[in-house]
Parts: C-alpha cells; sequence; structure tokens
C-alpha cells in the first residue's frame, strides 16, 4: 500500500484573527494544534513567538501560553534562548495513546451494546454518512473531524465526556501518524466500513462484535507503521 501525504502548506494567516469574545491563547492553542496535526506545520517547522503574534493579532502572553500547553501535549520542543519547533511524531508516544484508547473504548462499545440506544445509532448513522462525503472528496481535514465526532458520540453516549477530553489530549502524534496514512488508497473507505460494522453491532446488542470491529479498526495506522515509517523516516522518532 502506498503511503502519500499531502504536503505540508503554510497556514493561511488571512484566516488567522481570533475572536475577540472569547480567550486568545486557548485560540491560539486550538489553532497551532489543528495546523500540527494537519502537518500544515509538519515536523521540524520552527515557530517563533513575534511571527505568530503578529499573525494572530495578539501579545506574546497568548502564544507563549500556548506553546507551553503544545509542549506539555509533546507538539512542540522548546529550546530556550534559542528556538522552538514541532516535534517529531514519537512512536512510543502514538503507541501509549492508542494503548490508552482501545482499552477505553473496548469497555465503552460493550456498555454501549448492552443499551442498544436507536437515538445513538441515528447519530452514528449521520456522522457515518458526513464522513462518506468528505471520503469521496478527498477532505482529509474534515474527514478526521468527522472520525472524532462519531468516536466522541460514543463517548458521551456512555457518560464518558471527560475521558474524550483525556484521550483527545494524549492523541497528538497518533493522530499525525493517522493523517500521514489517510491519503493511502482506500484508507478512508476502511474507516468508514470499520464505523458503519461498528454501529451495526452496538444496534444489534452485539457487544463481542462491536469490541472485534472497533479492536481492528483502531489498530489500522500502526499496522502500517513500517510503511509509513518508510516514506516518512523524517517525521517520525522512536
Amino acid at each position: 500500500m502506498e503511503v502519500v501525504a499531502s504536503a505540508p502548506r503554510a497556514p493561511a494567516k488571512t484566516a488567522s484573527r481570533l475572536d475577540r469574545a472569547r480567550q486568545a491563547a486557548p485560540q491560539v492553542f486550538e489553532r497551532l494544534r489543528n495546523a500540527i496535526i494537519a502537518l500544515e506545520l509538519p515536523p521540524g517547522a520552527p515557530l517563533s513567538r513575534a511571527e505568530l503574534a503578529g499573525q494572530f493579532g495578539v501579545s506574546s502572553t497568548p502564544v507563549r501560553d500556548a506553546l507551553m500547553r503544545l509542549e506539555e501535549e509533546g507538539l512542540v520542543d522548546v529550546f530556550p534562548q534559542h528556538a522552538t519547533v514541532v516535534s517529531r511524531i514519537d512512536i512510543g508516544r502514538a503507541q501509549q495513546a492508542h494503548f490508552l484508547r482501545q482499552a477505553l473504548e473496548l469497555e465503552i462499545v460493550r456498555l454501549l451494546a448492552a443499551s442498544a440506544d436507536a437515538a445513538l445509532v441515528i447519530r452514528l448513522d449521520h456522522a457515518i454518512a458526513l464522513q462518506q462525503q468528505f471520503a469521496k472528496a478527498g477532505e482529509f481535514e474534515a474527514f478526521m473531524a468527522g472520525d472524532n465526532d462519531f468516536h466522541g458520540q460514543l463517548y458521551a453516549a456512555a457518560g464518558k465526556q471527560d475521558l474524550w477530553t483525556l484521550v483527545r489530549s494524549r492523541s497528538g502524534h497518533i493522530d499525525r501518524l493517522r493523517r500521514l496514512h489517510l491519503p493511502s488508497p482506500g484508507k478512508a473507505q476502511n474507516i468508514v466500513r470499520h464505523h458503519r460494522l461498528i454501529a451495526r453491532a452496538i444496534e444489534a446488542g452485539d457487544a463481542d462484535a462491536a469490541q472485534q470491529h472497533l479492536r481492528k479498526h483502531l489498530s489500522g495506522t500502526l499496522s502500517e507503521l513500517d510503511n509509513i515509517r518508510s516514506h516518512h523516516p523524517e517525521y517520525l522518532t522512536d
């Protein structure tokens, strides 16, 4: 299977101004994190506080706070008095995030299959339909957002929203691996197919099938790690 990532591109500065009704630092964090996950800011990209402050139209303080949060998630490397750069994709962190997510979601789908909530199934099917549209259009950023929406629905239905927040904060490295893998032929359609199988198993109250499909779904990217590494060795670190 060929693994091809979209060419990294610079963030659109015309869309960088912030919502003045909200605190600046969280918005800067969200914008930068999204750009890092999307590989618009690829591993090794330098981040200048002064340039970012000008781009977002803020003082240096919100930028500093945002970069500190990104450093906590392991998405940037800060070299005091020298430079801040986007970190390389840490395979160990990606594997730990996968372990955490799989452990939680296997229990969540088992719980949801036991309740067979018809309203949840409708919401999951809606999320899947949107993902199908994004896959056909090759809109990978929207597709990944739809992927997160599908899984977020599972956590919300199980009353575990705080755990979803935890998972998302630990998923930066595995998400970047997925973004590298996503343009591969058939990858997006495989994700849609797995989501359908998970939804159908929950609808049927078949917990074992739901867990089986989820386990296969979540392992897809790491199972292609050697292939991804061969195409993007400069992006990865062990």
